[in-house]
């Protein structure tokens, strides 16, 4: 290639670079997305229960010791690592772009030509080649930039989801764990419960016998028994179930879960909101969100430079002669270098098409962060709100149990002097164990408020 020809290309590549550098795409602002008043209540300081880690938050032993499990067992959390491995491969493939393409290329070509074209021949030709060929397309209007950016939003959405699926995971080992813990004291409350109930049903036989009450009494206090004790199949079963549950979060087969006592209410210090704003980089769900409209943002951009000239670079070097046996003869070496300036006149509203879908795309892309955002602070708000719900409820059954119970020893007395009927025994007994079935819902209640707040806040991830 003469020097002239040399000149002259480098010369296209530098007025169109110059142009490429007026180009200023947009990127997205996260300032740009209001989050003021987002939970219903007034801002906190910046302190969030989602910056404490889960093992800081729980307090069970056995509770830490299964979502350690279900993190490096759960298929859901190993599907989404496996999806955060695929986005990783695209990004690459997304940075290689910007690169030349190198192909090793080896070719023969068999030529036999006509008599009435050729009459003085040949007859017969061949050539062959052998080198290396490459392409290149100068990204001058970041049209590549923009989609490798794309790439890596797409990554760190991906990252986001598998996160989000570690939290939602987190949340839900706690709240099954609880769940089976507040069973097993429902069934014990209504174990004891029907044994009460079998000693009422001593006594008031007893008194038949005396001639204090009638043999409807006895029936009656044993259809109360039967009525608590028929309850006990149905704790059972759920317990199997719920079980059953957490070995599937686990990634184990059905089996016995051994569990304490339900936890006592973590510090009410702990339950702290932060700002809103900080669901931008803490809720995962949202970061995803917000990463699919940087990522919109820059296909936006991308799509826009299609409309532009692209400027291309092909080369290739390496031998070629007409005779297969002189084929690596220095002599036959050979090389050349192309450069074209292509720009797009029509293509079926091929560009069109493409960015105004782009354009559809980002739209919706920052319409669901928004929705996302109205959605995290719902849920803040209504777990703050169960929480303080379950701790007013909580005081107020504990008065209604010690009442209940004075209510029971009364009674039981007052049925030995005649001064009470058993209908009012066994009144008092069913009040009692609805209340202690009741303040178990209450405790349940609190704790998965607290998961719920920390899950909606985006906590357990870091």
């Amino acid at each position: 290639m003469s020097r002239i020809s040399i000149n002259h290309l480098f010369l296209l590549i530098t007025v169109t670079g110059v142009l490429g550098a007026c180009n200023t795409p947009k990127h997205f602002l996260q300032d740009s997305i209001d989050t003021h008043q987002l939970y219903g209540i007034k801002d906190t300081d910046s302190t969030n229960l989602a910056e404490l880690s889960w093992q800081e938050l729980f307090t069970d032993d056995l509770l830490k010791q299964y979502i350690a499990e279900g993190l490096q067992n759960n298929p859901d959390q190993q599907i989404a690592l496996e999806r955060v491995k695929e986005a990783e491969a695209y990004f690459k493939q997304s940075r290689a772009t910007l690169l030349p393409g190198i192909d090793a290329a080896a070719r023969g070509n068999y030529t036999r030509n006509s008599e009435i074209l050729f009459p003085n021949g040949p007859r017969e030709t061949g050539t062959y080649q052998l080198g290396l060929e490459a392409g290149w397309e100068l990204d001058i209007w970041g049209k590549l930039r923009s989609a490798k950016r794309a790439a890596y939003a797409n990554l760190l959405a991906t990252e986001a989801g598998q996160k989000a699926v570690e939290t939602r995971l987190i949340a839900n080992i706690a709240t099954v764990y609880y769940n089976l813990s507040a069973l097993d004291a429902k069934l014990v409350i209504t174990q004891q419960t029907v044994q009460n109930d079998k000693n009422l049903v001593e006594t008031i036989k007893v008194l038949k016998e005396s001639g204090r009450v009638t043999g409807a009494a006895i029936v009656q206090s044993e259809a109360v028994r039967y009525a608590a004790e028929v309850t006990l199949p149905d704790l059972e079963q759920q317990i199997r179930e719920v079980q059953n549950a957490l070995c599937l979060l686990l990634g184990r087969t059905p089996e016995t879960i051994p569990r304490h006592s339900l936890s006592a209410p973590i510090d009410a210090s702990l339950l702290t909101t932060g700002v809103p704003a900080q669901l931008l980089d803490n809720r995962p769900d949202v970061m995803q969100a917000k990463y699919d409209v940087m990522s919109a943002f820059e296909m936006t951009s991308s799509a826009r430079a299609y409309f532009y000239p692209a400027l291309t670079l092909t080369a290739s070097t390496g031998f070629a002669s007409d005779d297969l046996n002189n084929l690596l003869d220095p002599a036959a070496f050979a090389a050349n270098i192309i450069g074209g300036l292509s720009a797009p006149i029509f293509n079926k509203r091929g560009n069109i098409t493409r960015l105004k879908v782009a354009k559809a795309k980002q739209q919706e892309a920052l319409l669901n962060l928004r929705y996302l955002l109205l959605n995290a602070g719902q849920e803040v708000n209504n777990a703050l709100g169960m929480y303080q719900t379950a701790t007013r409820k909580i005081d107020l059954r504990q008065q209604q149990i010690d009442a209940l119970r004075k209510s029971v020893d009364y009674t039981r007395e007052l049925l030995n002097y005649g001064s009470a009927s058993y209908i009012e025994v066994l009144n008092a007994q069913q009040s009692l164990l609805d209340a202690q079935i009741n303040v178990v819902n209450d405790h349940l209640q609190q704790l998965n408020a607290i998961v719920s707040l920390y899950r909606s806040l985006g906590g357990g991830w870091k």
